[in-house]
């Protein structure tokens, strides 16, 4: 058997080595769920219930809206700009619904962040949150050619209130519209358009999210309806979800996490869905035990943070039956503790904007800790030599090169990142993730970082994601990031920044991790600095931000003395 398929010795029985894409766009599975279950509730927010039947209302009225009054067109771009909520989960399928694209937007953007994804992308509609208006604001009939023509309104209480604080000139507010009217357009009868509007096609571009990468501007993803439900039926085949499963959403859904496993994977299913707008682990216990939800996905952060909290454990979790995620390893101490505790073994996977998520994934009956799994349906992955491009041997640590029905056509207007991203092996074209792996004997795939973020210390290569594994068995550390600094002898070395638990502050110095590391990880690996801080950046999507931390330590070693053969600790 060849090497990129040992795997399937071990491929999860029941589950199909290909999945059959449906030939129909995601708001078809709209359309059926609200015909099969037209009361079933399709989104619990806030204690508020929007059944398949609504939904599927709303999604068309806002539909014609979009072609008749806004006047969008067939392969527009469309910006969605918005926290959690139902209005999210319409407007995105309402744009899918007259064949435009959605280009998802991070709340937190700048006002120089959306104009950069506004030109890039073309946009000139755009669905916004009422609190979110103010980064929207410039691009109302600017001058310079960076105006918006419409911009939708929407507020999570349902109606929207315009904020009276907004900088807006009349003529400004006369490109703004009201959500929950356009929602409330009468599509019964055939005055609604002079023609129906066409049914979406699996080859659409459906949506374009933005990914940061290593370097320079962000790229934009183009994903097609196929691409989207390869990957999204890929998932729930994998991991058995059915029509009854019921889901928390609360990773932010303009991130591919939160669009596929909280909003398009259940949509699929006519599944339920839990929706949170912020995380708050708490209210998630709370939420889990009220409406026995039984599917969760979140990063590692989220899931520490979960089970960290003492009034979270108080609440009955019974009903959760499957925990997973990806975006970094799950620390040993953590998923043991989840093991013993909770009876919770969680299933760790992999993927990227580029694949629509769901790309590799442990079998649920046989996972890998801290392993990201196997190539999952009609998915060919290897380990190749970054430079030459010739397929590596199994335990030789490589560059992740992927091929599959999830993976991307190309980024958006972006030729030179594209003949970068893909190459051919064997007339196949693979996606280079960027993501430094091994395969093990059984075929299965570990993590050993990104291929920019290796340190070289002496010429031994340290794998940051190893070392912060290892830092996480220490009873007093919460959490942990291992970067590289400037080291006159060594070339670089290690330094980890930590995060105490708050049982332990004032407990455990940074000289104490230092020499309990030495005692545990070759000494080339081990942190030669510790620096303990009261929290560590984040992404929206509960990733801790490495490269900004990384940026830091290389802006101030610009000033600081290189660190010495001797050990240094700081704290912080």
């Amino acid at each position: 058997m060849a090497q990129s398929f040992v795997h399937h010795r071990f491929w999860p029985k029941g589950v199909p080595h290909t999945v059959r894409i449906p030939q129909v766009g995601l708001p078809h599975f709209l359309a059926v769920n609200a015909a099969r279950y037209p009361d079933k509730a399709a989104i619990i927010f806030n204690g508020e219930v929007l059944t398949y039947g609504q939904l599927h209302q709303r999604v068309e009225a806002l539909a014609v809206y979009l072609a008749s009054v806004l006047g969008v067109q067939p392969g527009d771009r469309v910006l969605l700009l918005s926290q959690n909520c139902p209005q999210f989960v319409i407007a995105y399928y309402a744009t899918l619904r007259v064949r435009a694209a959605v280009v998802p937007v991070n709340p937190m953007s700048t006002v120089a962040e959306i104009r950069y994804t506004l030109a890039d992308s073309g946009a000139q509609v755009a669905l916004v949150a009422s609190e979110l208006l103010p980064q929207i604001a410039p691009f109302l009939n600017a001058a310079d050619g960076e105006s918006l023509d419409a911009v939708v309104v929407h507020a999570y209480s349902g109606a929207v209130p315009l904020p009276a604080a907004l900088p807006l000139s009349p003529t400004g507010l006369a490109t703004l519209h009201d959500f929950d009217a356009a929602c409330a357009v009468d599509v019964s009868g055939a005055q609604a358009l002079p023609q129906p509007l066409p049914q979406p096609q699996p080859d659409d571009l459906a949506v374009i999210p933005y990914t940061s990468g290593t370097t320079g501007h962000p790229k934009g993803c183009m994903h097609t309806h196929a691409t989207v439900l390869a990957s999204s039926m890929a998932s729930q085949l994998w991991r058995g979800f059915t029509v009854e499963s019921v889901f928390l959403c609360v990773a932010p859904l303009f991130h591919m996490l939160g669009m596929q496993n909280g909003m398009n994977l259940p949509m699929t299913l006519g599944a339920t869905v839990v929706m949170m707008p912020r995380w708050n682990p708490v209210a998630a216990a709370a939420l889990i035990e009220r409406h026995r939800i039984t599917v969760w996905t979140a990063p590692p952060a989220m899931v520490i943070d979960f089970f960290a909290q003492p009034q979270a454990l108080t609440h009955d979790l019974s009903s959760l039956s499957t925990l997973s995620g990806g975006g970094a390893a799950m620390p040993e101490a953590v998923a043991t503790m989840l093991s013993e505790r909770f009876g919770l073994s969680y299933n760790e996977a992999y993927g990227l904007s580029e694949t629509a998520a769901f790309l590799h994934a442990n079998p649920i009956a046989r996972g890998k800790r801290q392993c990201l799994g196997m190539p999952t349906q009609g998915v060919e992955s290897r380990i190749i030599d970054p430079v030459t491009l010739a397929e590596l041997p199994q335990g030789e640590v490589g560059e992740l090169v992927t091929h599959g029905p999830q993976v991307m056509t190309g980024y958006w207007r972006n030729d030179e990142a594209n003949a970068s991203a893909f190459i051919l092996l064997e007339g196949k074209r693979f996606f280079r993730t960027g993501d430094l792996a091994s395969i093990d004997e059984e075929g299965y795939f570990f993590m050993r970082d990104r291929l920019k973020r290796m340190i070289n210390a002496s010429g031994y290569k340290v794998w940051p994601a190893e070392v912060e594994s290892a830092l996480y068995e220490h009873p007093a550390i919460h959490e942990a990031c291992v970067i590289a600094i400037d080291d006159a002898k060594r070339g670089e070395s290690v330094k980890a920044l930590v995060v105490l638990k708050p049982s332990h502050r004032g407990q455990v110095s940074a000289d104490d991790i230092v020499t309990w590391s030495r005692e545990r990880m070759a000494v080339y690996k081990a942190p030669r600095v510790v620096a303990l801080v009261d929290q560590l950046p984040k992404s929206s999507t509960g990733k801790i931000l490495w490269r900004e931390l990384q940026e830091a330590e290389r802006k101030a070693s610009v000033s600081d003395n290189p660190v010495s053969d001797n050990s240094v600790t700081e704290s912080v």
